[in-house]
């Protein structure tokens, strides 16, 4: 063991909360001495636990619960809110901006470190398609979810008030574009949660909401199999809600989806869910990287030709020892993210004690999505499972996997409250400007998206 080793962790997601956990755990002793610094750079301070994104922005769970407090659960890691600009590992050194960097008018802290972990996940990757900057809706934090919540039901309460038809059918046209999980299943939450408050609307029946699915390939939910993803069409094509397949999103200029196919939506709604990329922070540094942006790495996650550098998750290239191929790597998926996370956090406990390395090799066991209530699919140890049986199992599932047992329980608790009671239908978007109404109770004007609020609002 070194006499005293300094690790830096870029990003506090999957693999940077998984591996500083392991380290802690594995580095006890080590920690207690003060022979090891572990520093995590995060630009948030939790982890958002996605796969509930959708429940989120349905309603069904709480936001505070689908985020795990950094501080909390890596008491014995200094955690700084910021974001690395650039790395020099040939020198060992990271450029930080942080919260205080603008306050204090300088460009950036540098960190010096021993052992780089760079985990800082994907981004969405959005194409250039006219007017998506401006009207397009992501779905890769809460933040986005809750304000893509709030605004389906302000659209509902827009399309009541109003007794201009062009201005309501706008308002009822919801358009997700990308056929993966991520949109499938807000698609299939908020679709569920908006029938269920047209009940409570006088002039608004779930036949005159129009959701439509744009799907560039020629089916959806490929981690699930063909079988499963032919299923899942029909059963959302059954609840009145238009799949289109081999179809792009041309246009969503002047509040107008434009599809490849021709058709036309006036719509104020248009959630991009097609795809990630690799961090931008990737291309900042001086490791190798493959064709498509990822870190190349080996299958002990160390990055190759980089001694003291780590990677695993999304900006990894990982090779999948188990798939009998040379060349294949690793899918970006949370189920390789969290195993990795955990062998990376041994293999720099291993190296650091001068110890062998251990390889990653683990097999896709299979996987689950949700439809909405009480409706999914699920392609498990080669079993196919659809309806109820998948719903179930994807729940079961997700709660073995979120951290820390205080989640798990106040997740539980709040299933179990819903299925006692009404679901909340009540839009709080307000929230996402909370100074409009001082600033104008003050004579000033009202801000569209105040200071304070770095992500601003969907």
């Amino acid at each position: 063991m070194k006499e005293r080793a300094r690790i830096l962790v870029v990003g506090g997601g999957y693999v940077g909360m998984y591996t500083a956990l392991r380290l802690q755990k594995r580095l006890k002793q080590e920690l207690r001495r003060g022979g090891i610094e572990i520093t995590v750079v995060t630009p948030d301070p939790y982890m958002t636990y996605q796969p509930f994104l959708p429940e989120a922005a349905a309603g069904a769970i709480s936001p505070r619960h689908v985020v795990v407090p950094l501080r909390r659960v890596l008491g014995h890691c200094d955690v700084i809110i910021g974001e690395v600009r650039a790395v020099d590992h040939a020198r060992r050194t990271a450029v930080v901006t942080t919260l205080a960097t603008g306050q204090e008018g300088t460009a950036g802290r540098r960190l010096t470190y021993d052992e780089l972990v760079l985990a800082p996940g994907s981004v969405s990757r959005a194409l250039p398609v006219p007017g998506l900057a401006d009207h397009g809706i992501g779905f890769k934090t809460v933040e986005e979810a809750i304000g893509l919540r709030n605004h389906v039901l302000e659209q509902m309460d827009i399309a009541s008030s109003t007794r201009d038809p062009a201005v309501r059918d706008a308002a009822l046209t919801f358009v997700f574009v990308g056929g993966g999980y991520a949109g499938v299943e807000a698609l299939g939450e908020l679709e569920d949660m908006a029938r269920y408050a047209a009940r409570y609307y006088h002039n608004i029946r779930p036949e005159d909401m129009k959701w439509i699915l744009v799907e560039a390939s020629d089916r959806i939910l490929p981690e699930v199999g063909a079988d499963m993803g032919r299923y899942t069409v029909t059963e959302l094509r059954r609840r009145n809600i238009d799949v289109r397949l081999e179809t792009r999103l041309e246009s969503c200029a002047d509040r107008v989806a434009v599809l490849s196919d021709g058709a036309r939506f006036p719509t104020r709604t248009v959630v991009w869910t097609a795809g990630v990329k690799p961090h931008p922070v990737l291309a900042a540094t001086d490791l190798p990287r493959t064709g498509r942006g990822r870190l190349r790495c080996t299958a002990e996650l160390a990055v190759e030709g980089a001694p003291h550098a780590w990677a695993a998750g999304d900006a990894a290239a990982v090779p999948d020892v188990t798939a009998g191929e040379a060349g294949r790597e690793c899918a970006p998926t949370a189920q390789h993210a969290v195993r990795q996370a955990r062998l990376l956090g041994d293999n720099i406990a291993h190296a650091l004690r001068g110890e062998p390395l251990e390889t990653y090799a683990h097999r896709y066991v299979g996987s689950v999505a949700s439809l909405g209530f009480h409706k999914g699919v699920a392609h498990v140890y080669g079993r196919k499972v659809k309806g109820y049986p998948a719903w179930f199992l994807h729940r079961a599932y997700h709660l073995s996997r979120v951290p820390t047992f205080n989640r798990k329980a106040r997740v539980l608790a709040e299933w179990t409250l819903a299925g006692l009671f009404k679901r909340e239908i009540v839009s709080l978007g307000s929230l996402e400007h909370p100074r409009a109404e001082f600033e104008l109770a003050a004579g000033g004007k009202p801000s569209q998206d105040p200071p304070g609020n770095p992500k601003g609002s969907s």
